[in-house]
């Protein structure tokens, strides 16, 4: 007995650094390294292809392979990090992350491209990610700092894109872009210690209800799944992955198509980033007063009306800096509403699982945005027809989560026998 509250008292001391305050700082610093580097991959589309002679389909598809694997991957890493904790999940990711960097850097074939830009890296993102940063905010943070922890987690990821968009343009223009995806991969090894803040307890323990405490992820699963409200917000959230994954990968192409400079290109994804730091923070401010469904559904429209004014008028440096400017506020904006209307329903004790199954759909719709916007532009010559399809789908998407009712779900209470 006393060898146990020796250990546990120990484990008290052990855990004593780790504040709210050193847990959102360390959790915004893997946000930022974990989405920043996949957030500029679109700028070696152009010296790759031209080193290689490969059309923009083949660059298209490695990186819907990673979009797609990220996601499938999310909910493993999210169930795999539930049961036995935050930190080894981390260490995974980090390091395939990194590998996936450092091949890419060697890739001279389409087959070595999709390994280590699509498997590897899509593979790391699941483990090392913002999304599991998210879930470890709403495990340890106490519920009154999660609204806008969410946000600034999220506005952390912005961050990294306002960060490395520029800095990978000038790494490539100085350097070449070898040397640039160098230095990305060696980043992303920070994530390591920085994740020693954010380790969870293997099975941790739940704040909810008493019967939330018994219920195993399969369970878990089939109350979301038959749950109509989570189903409206998975369908949603695909629109998002296509339209955030189509961008980020292809309007560097698209501008200089139009006869944007890249150095601009890099700055209009970087105003996305930066934005996106406003819109992230005040949609996780704002959630806490307003419905979730609404805020997502305005996100949503608001995306749709500001890609139709862009196609719709001359490409200019004004107009492609405006359109990520707007884009920006509601980039990842979606994330912090959709991550807290699954805690809600269903309780954190699952919730890194269950939101991976939701960035699931997300990251099939990044697979599609990438991958058709390469196939589409290599057979007609033009973009046009995606960014159509992607004001359709904000429109659709603002429309299915209006239904959307934002309360726990109802379980049945255990019966004395």
């Amino acid at each position: 007995m006393s060898t146990q509250v020796g250990e546990l008292r120990q484990a008290s001391r052990a855990s004593n650094w780790r504040t709210p305050a050193v847990i959102i700082l360390c959790g915004c610093a893997i946000g930022m390294l974990g989405f920043g580097p996949r957030s500029a991959l679109g700028f070696f589309v152009q010296p790759m292809s031209h080193e290689f002679a490969w059309g923009r389909d083949v660059f298209g598809l490695a990186i819907a392979v990673q979009n797609l694997l990220w996601g499938l991957g999310q909910p493993v890493a999210g169930a795999v990090a539930d049961r036995f904790g935050l930190f080894r999940v981390m260490c995974v990711g980090a390091l395939l992350y990194a590998g996936g960097l450092i091949l890419m850097r060697y890739s001279s074939t389409p087959l070595s491209l999709d390994i280590g830009a699509g498997v590897m890296i899509g593979f790391g993102l699941a483990g090392c990610s913002f999304n599991l940063v998210l879930s470890a905010f709403s495990k340890l943070l106490p519920p009154e700092k999660r609204g806008l922890a969410l946000g600034a987690g999220t506005a952390a990821g912005s961050f990294g894109q306002f960060l490395f968009a520029p800095i990978g343009v000038a790494l490539i223009d100085n350097f070449g872009w070898q040397q640039a995806l160098s230095v990305f991969g060696f980043l992303m090894l920070l994530i390591i210690p920085l994740s020693l803040a954010l380790s969870t307890p293997p099975v941790a323990a739940p704040t909810d209800t008493a019967p939330a405490d018994e219920q195993t992820i399969t369970k878990a699963l089939a109350e979301a799944f038959g749950h109509r409200s989570y189903v409206l917000l998975v369908l949603g959230f695909f629109t998002c992955g296509f339209q955030l994954a189509f961008v980020t990968v292809h309007l560097p192409a698209f501008l200089v198509d139009n006869g944007i400079t890249a150095q601009t290109g890099g700055w209009v994804i970087a105003a996305i980033g930066l934005f996106n730091i406003v819109g992230s923070l005040s949609v996780g401010y704002l959630q806490n007063s307003l419905p979730k469904r609404y805020i997502l559904s305005t996100i949503y429209f608001t995306r749709a009306l500001a890609t139709l004014a862009f196609i719709s008028f001359p490409i200019t440096p004004f107009s492609a800096i405006a359109f990520g400017a707007v884009s920006g506020l509601t980039w990842l904006s979606t994330v912090p509403p959709t991550s807290a209307l699954v805690a809600l329903m269903f309780g954190t004790r699952w919730l890194a699982t269950l939101y991976g199954f939701a960035f699931v759909s997300h990251q099939i719709g990044g697979f599609l945005g990438v991958w058709l916007g390469g196939i589409v532009f290599e057979r007609f010559g033009s973009y046009t027809p995606i960014w159509w399809l992607s004001i359709l789908f904000g429109v659709l998407s603002a429309l299915i989560n209006l239904p959307i009712v934002e309360k726990p779900v109802q379980r049945a209470v255990a019966q004395p026998a």
